[in-house]
């Protein structure tokens, strides 16, 4: 009998520490499948020319976390940038912070989950890229109407100096309008003398004297064979 009873013994510590070890073990799992501080990440992206700051949280437990972002200096917190609540999923749940960050800047981000993380931080920490966000430039204003059409001074010059219709017209016609514009003291030459300024090839005196020299003949012959006939009549 006490060889049975401390048989029974041995088997009943043997199984006590079993059970404790398996317990410890699954303490230890449990908490490692539930929230872990590895499955958190952060980064600093560049969205629309500013900057921000991404948490990523890959706890597919769905546990609650907070997380806090500081600006560090130094090794100290100088700004609290914000504070976000995440519920993790097994492709990662986000969180955006806004924030202009400078190239080279560090930044903490602090994690915590009730029972499983107690404000622990994301190691190490997150520095910014060496280059800024590109800033998005202005599209240039599309010039109006207005400007496009507007025709430049070299091009407005010869219209604005452009002869008038009515000059224009009385140039085509060929009209010497100076001339006769000049007003002039000197009487006028008479329409029959206007033969007699001008000399060579024009000139017609040579015709009216023979047209009166004909004229002579013709009349002096008449009154002689008048007179003729006159004394005729007479002697008879």
């Amino acid at each position: 009998m006490s060889i049975s009873r401390r048989n029974a013994r041995r088997s009943v510590r043997v199984l006590g520490l079993a059970s404790a070890s398996a317990a410890l073990v699954l303490g230890i799992s449990g908490q490692a499948l539930a929230c872990n501080i590895s499955e958190f990440s952060a980064e600093a992206v560049c969205n629309g020319g500013k900057g921000s700051i991404v948490v990523t949280d890959k706890d597919f437990s769905g546990q609650k976390a907070t997380v806090t972002v500081y600006l560090e200096n130094n090794g100290a917190d100088e700004k609290k940038i914000g504070e976000q609540e995440v519920t993790g999923t097994k492709a990662g749940a986000q969180i955006t912070f806004d924030e202009d960050w400078k190239p080279g800047a560090t930044y903490r981000v602090s994690v915590n989950v009730p029972r499983f993380i107690k404000n622990k931080d994301i190691t190490p920490n997150l520095t910014t890229p060496a280059t800024a966000c590109a800033k998005e430039e202005a599209p240039a204003p599309s010039a109006s109407a207005s400007e496009t059409v507007k025709p430049s001074p070299s091009e407005t010059k010869p219209a604005e100096e452009s002869a008038s219709p009515s000059d224009s017209a009385s140039e085509s016609s060929g009209a010497v309008a100076p001339a006769s514009a000049v007003p002039s003291n000197a009487p006028s030459a008479a329409i029959g003398d206007s033969n007699l300024a001008e000399t060579g090839a024009n000139s017609n005196t040579g015709l009216i004297a023979g047209v009166a020299g004909a004229l002579v003949v013709v009349g002096g012959g008449a009154v002689y064979f008048g007179m003729r006939r006159r004394g005729a009549k007479t002697g008879s």
